[in-house]
């Protein structure tokens, strides 16, 4: 079995999967996401390399990548400094997440399916990659590290 040209994505509330759907324009894909740089290897400070952003991927109704719009919040090294409020680095992060997904016209929250896509922001890789992983095939979405693989029904692994 290969990997399909469309990827399913389930949509689950409360979970990773909470902040995508389809919209007047097509489908989106939101998250936020502590990722590294391409590339990196943690060692001392790797509290400052390590960032979170705000991601928002938008598609057509087929699926095809539209654009992107991705937010460094900060560090966390800068989180741990002020974990809590509304200054937060996440709190920032979760609601710059929620006025973008405000911005999409006739937003709901469902079911996607997406194409592979990919671009690199501040050095940090983003997208749906596809390729194999122990032999089978594999569709990953960075930097958020969620895999789906067969029987293609949509659900991640971690």
């Amino acid at each position: 079995m290969a990997v399909p040209e469309v990827i399913p994505i389930a949509y689950e509330p409360r979970h990773r999967t909470e902040a995508i759907g389809h919209y007047a324009e097509g489908q989106f894909l939101g998250s936020v996401t502590y990722a590294f740089p391409e590339g990196f290897r943690p060692d001392d400070g790797w509290e400052e390399h390590k960032r979170l952003y705000t991601v928002l991927h938008t598609f057509d109704a087929e699926g095809h990548y539209r654009d992107s719009e991705i937010w460094c919040s900060g560090t966390w090294a800068d989180q741990q400094r002020a974990p809590h409020g509304p200054d937060s680095v996440l709190a920032r992060a979760q609601a710059h997440l929620a006025k973008l997904l405000r911005s999409l016209p006739r937003r709901r929250y469902t079911d996607i399916a997406i194409r592979p896509f990919r671009l690199t922001v501040d050095g940090v890789l983003f997208g749906l990659l596809t390729g194999e992983d122990e032999g089978g095939p594999w569709a990953e979405l960075y930097p958020d590290r969620l895999g789906f693989g067969p029987p293609w029904d949509g659900l991640y692994e971690t």
